[in-house]
């Protein structure tokens, strides 16, 4: 396949973050290319589940079902290792229509979360169990759900290509590559963490600098019975057997990849691209196992990380943006990292493919780096607490006992989960209502469907409980934008969701005031009407 000229934008890198964005512009009706250095997938082992917020953006666009397929595949091959529970989930609404709802919990620091101590009906975590049965979607099959999604939208993918330079030219982007020069409108860099993209742009990426090295690899061992399941520690470092048989995991505080003997270095954290090879797995393992444990054979390709923790000193330098581990890298510790880049992705995406159409309210683009960046650094945070916990000296075996108890409350278990699942993320935005934010909990309507039902096709939803559809009617002078869902009258009144599943507006009552916070609302994130804008107030 050939690289593409003139497109409106070229995105680097065809992982997840990559694929994700490059839809989410195709649904604003731009053109768009990916262009990967890799010939083809990559196959090593990385990110085991995905959180709530990449869940639910896949419902929004229709994608729960495969991804729900996924789990179910995952859990017969493995064996369920969360436990489920068949009861209604709050908020379900027609025909007795039931999820599944896997209490999917993950760790802090290697410390498992008990899902028996969870408060489950907690109202945020209460508020997202739609998405129950697709949260363990590890990301090779992701990209190949993704990659479906892309096809069928028409996107190519350009693999085998590297770029090697580029020139912001002020109304576009010269990208020099080894497939030749490629004129684009805008490029993004969605290329990992030793980003060409973010190099060339001259984006500084400070932050702090490794100091373990970890492995994750499936493997065949002659005496499984050697280790530990589970987490285990020592002086040396620490070590995962299970959940599934082979599967192991090694952290050694031994001062990271930067004294490894290999010249090049991943994008994962700033991490070697070496093969890791069974001897490597083999010699890490038994040093912080001690014992003399024995694999004979690597099932698939492992990979090797640390905890680089840095952030990009900007998302975006001209007509130049970064997005996923482009923009941020930390350890994988908690599951964070793939998770924000997708959200980086559906973030960018709908805002600068209303920039290219024409109907961006002004400084919108500007609110790339403004929303990501606080989240991104709260995760950067989040991995580095837990590198503090999980070192071999006294000190941090004393916090770890502290965090341990801590995290065997059913405050303390409550509150990680919250955390480690997303749903919890807000974004500073104007507006009192409580919504306004957060990502869009699961709306049930009378009909039996859900509000994101509504959103597979992108663009913004108005859901109107009004008594006589006044938000609906003032939402269709955003027509082509905005699509009206209207319901009968419940709590909240009215919510506008922005493309990215963020609340941009919500209300529980049909007053003036609703309306004109409504109208105000519209205005900011979608730009100038279409048409006058039908303004009244409801009784």
């Amino acid at each position: 396949m050939n690289v593409n000229q003139d497109m409106d934008v070229t995105v680097v890198g065809a992982g997840p973050v990559g694929l994700v964005l490059a839809a989410e512009l195709a649904l604003s009706g731009v053109t768009v290319q990916i262009l990967e250095r890799r010939a083809e997938p990559d196959e090593a082992m990385k990110a085991g589940a995905i959180n709530v917020p990449t869940a639910e953006a896949l419902d929004r666009r229709g994608l729960l079902p495969a991804a729900e397929q996924v789990q179910r595949e995952i859990l017969a091959r493995v064996g369920s290792f969360a436990r489920t529970a068949d009861d209604q989930q709050p908020g379900e609404r027609g025909g007795g229509r039931r999820a599944r709802e896997s209490r999917f919990t993950g760790h802090f620091a290697g410390m498992i979360l008990d899902a028996d101590l969870v408060d489950w009906s907690d109202p945020d975590l209460a508020a997202h169990t739609a998405v129950a049965g697709a949260r363990m979607v590890p990301q090779r099959e992701l990209e190949e759900l993704l990659a479906g999604h892309l096809a069928r939208l028409g996107v190519p993918v350009v693999r085998g290509v590297e770029v090697t330079g580029l020139e912001d030219t002020g109304d576009g982007v010269r990208v020099g590559t080894t497939a030749g020069p490629v004129r684009t409108g805008w490029l993004v860099g969605c290329d990992g963490g030793r980003s060409t993209v973010r190099r060339l742009a001259g984006i500084d990426f400070p932050g702090t600098d490794p100091e373990l090295t970890g492995h994750l690899a499936v493997v065949d061992i002659a005496d499984p019975s050697m280790l530990a399941h589970g987490w285990a520690w020592s002086t040396r470092g620490a070590y995962r057997y299970g959940p599934q048989p082979g599967r192991v995991v090694t952290v050694e505080f031994d001062g990271a990849a930067a004294d490894l003997p290999h010249a090049r270095l991943r994008s994962r954290g700033g991490t070697p691209t070496a093969p890791v090879t069974l001897e490597e797995v083999q010699t890490s393992l038994r040093r912080v196992s001690g014992t003399d444990v024995t694999l004979t054979a690597l099932r698939g390709t492992a990979t090797r990380w640390t905890d680089n923790a840095r952030q990009a000193a900007t998302y975006r330098s001209g007509r130049v943006l970064l997005a996923g581990d482009a923009a941020h890298v930390h350890s994988p510790f908690g599951g964070q990292g793939l998770n924000l880049g997708v959200g980086d992705a559906m973030n960018l995406g709908w805002k600068l493919g209303a920039v290219i159409a024409g109907w961006a309210p002004e400084g919108l683009l500007d609110t790339y780096d403004a929303e990501r960046r606080p989240l991104g650094a709260w995760v950067l945070e989040w991995t580095r607490a837990q590198i503090g916990v999980m070192r071999g000296d006294a000190k941090s075996a004393a916090l770890r006992e502290v965090v341990t108890d801590l995290l065997s409350s059913r405050t303390g278990a409550t509150y990680a989960v919250k955390k480690i699942s997303g749903v919890t993320q807000r974004i500073d935005l104007p507006g009192d209502h409580p919504l306004v934010g957060r990502y869009v909990p699961d709306l049930w309507l009378s009909d039996g469907s859900r509000l994101a039902d509504h959103g597979h096709g992108g663009g913004f939803l108005l859901l109107d409980r009004s008594p006589d559809g006044a938000f609906a009617r003032l939402g269709a002078a955003w027509a082509g934008r905005v699509s009206g869902v209207t319901d009968d009258h419940a709590m909240p009144t009215g919510v506008l969701v922005r493309p990215d599943g963020v609340v941009a507006w919500a209300s529980d009552t049909t007053d003036l005031a609703a309306v004109t916070g409504l109208e105000a609302a519209l205005h900011r994130w979608a730009g100038a009407p279409s048409s006058a804008p039908e303004r009244e107030p409801m009784g």
